[in-house]
């Protein structure tokens, strides 16, 4: 396996995926090109250069991504113009005459999704397959490592989740196993990934290994769906939002986000992390 020659495109670097594949890369003696809203907050690696350059910004994105062959597209943050925004990175990086997009994406993205920001995943990847690019997307389960964040103040996690299951997975497995595939592109050019952990669990088993992990009292309450959007009503959070929060519950108890495969370990070569073993490490 041989580093690609040029540079690799990176975004998302200031972020907590981001920055763990950037380090990676950079650990194995990876060029990178770095592309960040705001260059004081890139991390500093060697051989490795930082480019200013807003999704929504064909123009900067296209500059810097000239004389790029690969690129690791990492979402912006969630927002209405979301879409728009990886639409016009997707379209200035083909103009750039990059060859291959890496796309992180979400499991199970479909038209049809029950978690709403998963629609938009799918638009995304639908532009990137009309585009002429090589691609590959890496479509992850919820992250394990934000679990606990899950619970209040009050350790009860709240949803209408039902007894549902999610394969949560790591955030160290996904950037073991993008970093797997950048630095070999080609050999995983058209491949949908589909990054779990080794297990699928109820809130209620997500909530007993916290306690477990966290020494506190965390249990999880069955909301209705009705319940889940007034007890977010005090966050004041546009419709969007509050469908999101919502959805990513009603998502887990319609089963969606419960298969569990072996992509992190076909991609890595090793097994993937057990919520337990993430809740161990932080």
């Amino acid at each position: 396996m041989t580093p690609s020659p040029t540079p690799l495109g990176i975004t998302g670097s200031t972020g907590h995926l981001g920055g763990r594949i950037a380090r990676r890369l950079a650990d194995r003696g990876v060029g990178q090109r770095l592309l960040v809203r705001d260059p004081s907050r890139a991390p500093e690696l060697p051989d490795t250069t930082v480019a200013r350059a807003d999704f929504s910004d064909a123009e900067a994105v296209a500059a810097a991504l000239t004389g790029i062959d690969t690129v690791l597209m990492v979402s912006v943050t969630e927002g209405l113009d979301r879409l728009a925004q990886h639409r016009s990175f997707v379209d200035a990086a083909a103009k750039a005459g990059v060859r291959h997009l890496v796309y992180i994406s979400f499991y199970g993205a479909a038209p049809d999704a029950t978690f709403t920001l998963a629609r938009d995943h799918y638009d995304t990847e639908q532009h990137i397959r009309a585009s002429g690019m090589a691609w590959t997307f890496l479509r992850d389960n919820l992250y394990a490592d934000l679990l606990p964040w899950l619970a209040g103040v009050d350790g009860v996690i709240r949803g209408p989740a039902g007894d549902g299951r999610a394969a949560t997975v790591a955030q160290d497995d996904i950037a073991d196993a993008a970093v797997a595939v950048l630095l070999d592109p080609a050999a995983h050019a058209g491949q949908v990934y589909s990054l779990t952990g080794p297990e699928s669990l109820t809130l209620d088993e997500v909530a007993a290994t916290i306690a477990a992990a966290t020494g506190r009292q965390i249990s999880y309450h069955r909301e209705t769906v009705p319940e889940a959007y007034e007890s977010r009503a005090g966050y004041n959070a546009p419709d969007w939002q509050l469908d999101a929060w919502v959805s990513t519950y009603t998502a887990i108890a319609s089963g969606e986000l419960a298969g569990v495969t072996d992509d992190v370990e076909r991609l890595t070569g090793h097994p993937a992390t057990t919520l337990a073993e993430v809740l161990s490490r932080t």
